[in-house]
């Protein structure tokens, strides 16, 4: 039992009443949807296009949003022709920063930690704009240095994509951030004044000023110099908003943004197409707020010459940047160790599943039924398996003709990071089949396009599998640990203890079979 489950434990559900009652503070009371990680926090993001709130449940290794909203405020416009805020845009954001200090107050949230960055830093009445607004947020601004900020949204990356190796790249209203990562580790960030506010601005709304601006500034780069071969992960929402038409015009299968990884060489070749035309003939384009679409010339301008200088293997976006590497920044050395796909895993199996100490039987139980039948699984392949076990009971309450249907829906689109679209597909596929049995035919046809047929078979295997241990357990924690299912001389062994052996029926030879079959062994159940 890890600290964060150990807690939950503990702590234990409160009664009804004391859900429903408000405190005499006035604060929202606890939900049962709710963890129990503290007082909400939030975030601030003051940026040089939009400002940001999000208040988040609270510090934990897998925080969910509870609140997420933006005004965009143009912040930057104008700010390369005239070195000032424009009065305009400085009085929309600290309108906005009002709205959000009173939404706030009422989410009872604990801290809120605010975020300034280029346009703030950057103007000559950045300082006077911040004094004001830190009166109404009622908290210290942090103007973000350009290399404090390429350092967070690399944390960002860090914590939200298994073993990340590239180059982070954060493209804002005002500046581009660019740095190296290796799996946890941050290399020096640098800054250029590159983003799609400032180059609309500084080359009077012209792309071929703009492409030599760019061209200038990157050809240079150090960072780029160390991209060849490697992932370049894209920050930012004038590159979500590229990368979401992108999806939207190839018909993907999943819309999720966090992870969409497209090739370099098609990226390239979209990116050349959205810089050259009228963004406003372009067939996806719908998709993208009326606001932002004059910046995507830009952004794809910005992200060609990446492209063509770096030479990275592939593209990657994150939906996670700046807010969620100041997050990651705030929790203990154990919190940061920690993995982000399992945490969020095991927190919606906490709110969700009947006993989510059957989650760790589960774990347990496939892990020594995967050793005995010696199944080749990578690294990155027992993650998936294991966050599928704490995600295999969160459709108990739905009707059971749509138990695999709704199962399978939550998991290929809920917030989890650390895993890529295969994996979402490895684990919604794995928990429709353990409920739905083993037919292709109803499974989604769209997400099995994500997966190979590496994938399938380890799907299948898993959610065979998983439909034996739950009529073995019945979902009840503490079974599975005494029935244990092992290869043993070429045979798949299902062990029951004395006082267990009438749980041997016909349905159980039947499901064990099936898995059986899937792994080419006979089958036997043997009370010991």
């Amino acid at each position: 039992m890890d600290k964060r489950d150990k807690k939950i434990e503990e702590k234990g559900p409160p009664p009804m009443a004391e859900l429903e009652r408000v405190s005499a503070t006035g604060k929202p009371p606890l939900a049962p949807g709710r963890l129990p990680y503290g007082p909400p926090v939030a975030i601030v993001d003051i940026g040089s296009n939009s400002v940001r709130l999000v208040v988040y449940e609270g510090i934990s290794r897998s925080p969910a949003a509870m609140f997420n909203e933006k005004e965009l405020c143009a912040l930057g416009r104008s700010l390369a022709s005239t070195g000032r805020l424009s009065d305009d845009s400085a009085q929309k954001a600290l309108g906005a920063l009002r709205r959000f200090r009173t939404l706030a107050d009422g989410l009872g949230v604990g801290r809120m930690h605010v975020l300034a960055t280029a346009a703030a830093r950057d103007a000559a009445n950045g300082a006077e704009f911040i004094r004001e607004a830190e009166v109404i947020c009622r908290e210290p601004i942090e103007v973000l240095s350009g290399k404090r900020e390429a350092r967070l949204s690399a944390l960002g990356v860090v914590s939200g994509v298994f073993r990340p190796d590239g180059v982070v790249g954060d493209l804002g209203g005002g500046s581009l951030e660019l740095v190296d990562v290796a799996k946890s580790r941050v290399g020096p960030g640098v800054t250029y004044p590159l983003g799609g506010i400032r180059l609309q601005d500084v080359s009077d709304r012209s792309i071929k000023k703009a492409d030599r601006i760019v061209r200038d500034a990157l050809d240079e780069s150090g960072q780029l110099a160390r991209l060849k071969n490697r992932a370049f992960y894209a920050v930012g929402g004038t590159w979500r908003a590229l990368a979401h038409m992108h999806m939207v015009q190839k018909n993907y299968p999943l819309h999720v943004l966090h992870g969409y990884t497209i090739p370099a060489r098609e990226a390239l070749e979209f990116c050349r197409l959205v810089r050259r035309v009228d963004p406003d003939t372009l067939t996806a384009v719908s998709v993208v707020a009326s606001e932002r679409r004059p910046l995507l010339a830009y952004g794809a301008l910005v992200l060609e010459h990446i492209i063509r200088i770096g030479k990275p293997r592939e593209v990657v976006m994150s939906g996670l940047g700046v807010r969620e590497g100041l997050l990651y920044e705030l929790l203990d050395d154990e919190g940061r160790r920690e993995d982000g796909l399992l945490a969020s895993a095991r927190d919606l199996g906490w709110l969700r599943a009947r006993a989510p100490r059957h989650g760790d039987d589960l774990v347990d139980w496939t892990d020594r039924l995967f050793r005995s039948a010696d199944i080749d699984e990578s690294a990155e392949e027992r993650r998936w398996r294991h966050a599928a076990c704490y995600l295999a009971d969160i459709a108990w309450r739905v009707h059971p003709d749509y138990r695999g249907e709704q199962a399978l829906d939550v998991i290929a689109h809920a917030a989890f990071t650390g895993v890529d679209h295969p994996g979402r597909a490895f684990m919604s596929l794995a928990i429709f089949y353990r409920h739905m049995g083993l037919l292709d035919d109803e499974a989604s046809p769209r997400i099995r396009e994500l997966a190979s047929t590496r994938i399938l078979d380890r799907a299948r295997t898993l959610g065979a599998a998983m439909r034996v241990a739950y009529i073995v357990s019945g979902s009840v924690a503490g079974i599975l640990p005494r029935t244990p299912l092992v290869l043993k001389r070429e045979t798949l062994t299902l062990k029951l203890p004395t006082e267990l052996s009438d749980l041997a029926n016909e349905r159980l030879k039947n499901r064990l079979q099936k898995l059986g079959k899937l792994l080419a062994r006979r089958t036997a159940i043997v009370v010991v």
